[in-house]
């Protein structure tokens, strides 16, 4: 019987690009897992959409001086195309600024205040003297009490994931200004969470199937012991409060954020022209709610959503299970879009072909531990695994298919004992693979889904057909007939992970259907003999490393977007300017050269890619603690500018904390200007081409400058 699967993927914040750590860590296992269940002939409904009432929009919108819904809208479309580009197969994704979505939210919490179980209090929340403003709790920033960690948000710390109040926080200061907030008294709505926690124990007795972690946390966060929690804030950007006499008050996003998976699938409905549709995934029994989120949301999915589900309508579908990843790192840092710390999505869609970057996500994906994503480790998995093994395979068996049998498929004779077992290998790594993905194993799925390749490669080297041609053409159409049937496996079975690829392949095979919509049993069938193939390009491409690599050499530097806030004439050097640079955590002076260059009101306020890791030097008695990057051409020099919509701060190479180098070790290294005055980092041979980027954009020259200048 099919079964009915419901998805849900963690929403993403509309307030900058999305990271390889949130495509590894939901939103790719959510598509291969619903593709999975497509092909076996299940009913499945996922759905996501962007966040876009977060304060991290708020902060972005403050930092930009545009305005949320702007900054919110920007960053949805951003989303949208990445998922296109990378074939996250959502059936719908849409955002939380939709009325209809408002329309759900305010009436589940209309719902919940009318049974007392969203009741008004008066609560301390923190206020800016400065700002003259009460903080959302993302507007405050301290150390964790939990890790210790020194800029966890007034929510939550980003580090450990612990769930905090702003007062939880130690040395705590507003994130615009830095004053340390005070508290204040104001009226807010609050969630009655403590009265779920019996219903909460009963609904997790049965979980042991959850990922350890999952389960771990979860218990400890009821261990602890469950608060009431408010879910109004002072502020203007978001879910209106349907009731009158709050209209300074907006409903919070942890609260309203989640209740996005069912709006989406009631939305989903109405467009279908089946309105009452959403309710065959919320209201059967029998159907399987799973959440894909990070490790930094699972109480989120497992606490508290469950308890507005329960306290709406008891009727309605909990969710079944939660496999929540850990994170993906990067140079030993967790990546977070709110510090600039990330391997953005954007950039590496421009970069490299979407099924090199779902292999690799998928073969380094962190489910039960964090994992290390390097450009080097890309490379080499693309190049040694997907490309060596799987296209290598393919390409042999379609090539010599397409030229010595006339362009299609041999028949098959005798089935000699190696092609019997190559068959036997198809029907065990196609159960093994599904067994798998059953059980939400996506990286050991693909490592059985790859080995199919790889016996299929010994087996051609077994067969060796390039000799066999010549003794037994019949003989060596048997064994190609056998390579052929194992590519069109591969292309059923690799369709969940690797879809663009797999209908390349498909196509290639002669059909001319869509093989993501083939039943997963079909990877058990024969090839018809006589079917014309049509043998393109190898389905995949080298990545040469000296490209793709931004560790190593790279990792040597601190660059970071930065923004000069003063500009001074240098008292004893006229090509001299002393810049205050703001560099969102912190300020530094900086000696810049560009006296001749650049008029003072030029730069004042310009955002420019400072060199953080240089070491402090003293420029005609002034000291500069380090240095704005520039390109020189023959008569005119040009700032390198970074993009305008990233967080100052936002790493553009290498990584902040970076060991400190001197300016002769800094000449060691090349940079230039390339094709539209993009910036790269060359190495120490000149042999690499990394681009300095943040939010997948370019950092350029702001003059023009001749192809190959050099960066100083």
């Amino acid at each position: 019987m099919p079964e009915k699967i419901f998805i849900g993927i963690a929403w993403p914040y509309s307030s900058g690009p999305r990271h390889i750590g949130h495509m590894a860590g939901a939103q790719l296992p959510a598509d291969i897992f619903a593709r999975y269940h497509r092909m076996k002939g299940d009913e499945v409904l996922m759905v996501s959409g962007s966040d876009q009432h977060g304060t991290p929009t708020t902060l972005r919108a403050e930092q930009e001086g545009k305005t949320p819904a702007e900054v919110a809208e920007r960053f949805h479309q951003l989303h949208s195309s990445n998922f296109e580009k990378l074939g996250i197969s959502c059936d719908l994704y849409w955002k939380t600024s939709e009325q209809n979505h408002k329309k759900v939210v305010q009436d589940i919490f209309l719902k919940l205040y009318r049974d007392a179980k969203i009741f008004e209090k008066t609560m301390e929340s923190p206020y800016c003297p400065k700002c003259d403003r009460f903080l959302p709790d993302r507007y405050v920033e301290g150390t964790c009490p939990n890790c210790r960690f020194d800029k966890a948000r007034g929510d939550q710390c980003d580090n450990c994931g612990h769930i905090l109040d702003p007062f939880d926080l130690e040395n705590p200061r507003c994130k615009i200004c830095g004053t340390t907030p005070v508290k204040r008294e104001t009226n807010h709505f609050f969630f009655r969470l403590s009265g779920f926690e019996q219903r909460l124990r009963e609904y997790l007795k049965d979980k042991s199937y959850w990922r350890q972690h999952v389960l771990a946390f979860t218990m400890g966060y009821m261990r602890e012991g469950l608060l009431d929690r408010a879910v109004t804030r002072d502020i203007e950007w978001g879910v209106e409060i349907p009731l009158p006499g709050y209209e300074t008050k907006r409903i919070y996003v942890w609260f309203e954020a989640v209740i996005g998976y069912l709006s989406t699938s009631i939305e989903w409905a109405r467009r279908r022209g089946e309105p009452e549709k959403w309710k065959d995934w919320w209201y059967d029994p029998k159907a399987k709610h799973y959440y894909f989120v990070g490790k930094d949301n699972i109480p989120f999915h497992t606490i508290i959503w469950p308890s507005i589900l329960m306290g709406y309508d008891e009727k309605l579908d909990l969710p079944y299970d939660v496999p929540a990843n850990q994170f993906l790192n990067t140079g030993g840092a967790k990546m977070s879009s709110g510090r600039g710390v990330g391997v953005w999505l954007p950039e590496l869609l421009e970069r490299y072909d979407p099924d090199a970057l779902r292999y690799y996500a998928t073969a380094t994906m962190p489910e039960m531990r964090d994992a290390e994503f390097t450009f080097e480790d890309l490379a080499a998995k693309n190049n040694s695994e997907l490309l060596a093994v799987y296209g290598n395979f393919v390409h042999r068996a379609l090539t010599f298919a397409s030229k010595n049998f006339d362009g299609a498929v041999p028949a098959a004779g005798f089935l000699d004992g190696a092609d019997k077992a190559m068959i036997r290998n198809i029907e065990e790594q196609w159960r093994k693979v599904g067994q798998n993905l059953d059980f939400v194993h996506f990286k050991d799925a693909l490592r059985e889904a790859i080995q199919l390749a790889r016996l299929g490669n010994q087996y051609f080297d077994q067969k060796a057909p390039w000799d066999l041609v010549r003794k037994d053409k019949a003989a060596c159409g048997t064994a190609i007939h056998v390579a052929v049937r194992t590519s069109r496996a591969l292309a059923v079975i690799m369709a969940p992970f690797l879809p663009f690829s797999s209908q390349r392949l498909w196509s290639m095979l002669g059909y001319d259907s869509n093989v993501s919509e083939q039943r997963w049993a079909e990877a058990l069938e024969d090839m018809p003999a006589g079917q014309k193939l049509r043998v393109g390009k190898p389905l995949f491409s080298k990545i040469e490393e000296v490209q793709a690599a931004s560790g190593g050499e790279a990792d040597m530097f601190d660059i970071r977007v930065g923004q000069i806030v003063d500009v001074k004439d240098h008292p004893r050097g006229d090509k001299l300017y002393v810049l205050q640079v703001d560099l969102g955590d912190e300020k530094r002076q900086l000696v810049a050269g560009i006296r001749q260059n650049y008029k003072k009101e030029e730069i004042a306020g310009k955002r420019i890619a400072v060199l953080c890791n240089l070491q402090p030097a003293k420029l005609r008695g002034i000291e500069s603690n380090g240095m704005l990057l520039a390109a020189e051409g023959p008569a005119d020099v040009a700032i390198l500018i970074p993009p305008n919509d990233v967080p100052l701060g936002s790493q553009l190479l290498g990584k902040k904390g970076a060991s400190m180098m001197g300016f002769e070790d800094f000449q060691k290294f090349k940079f230039a200007v390339g094709e539209e005055h993009r910036a790269y980092f060359l190495g120490s041979a000149g042999k690499l081409r990394v681009p300095l980027m943040a939010g997948g954009k370019h950092v350029i020259a702001d003059k023009g400058m001749p192809e190959g200048a050099a960066v100083r």
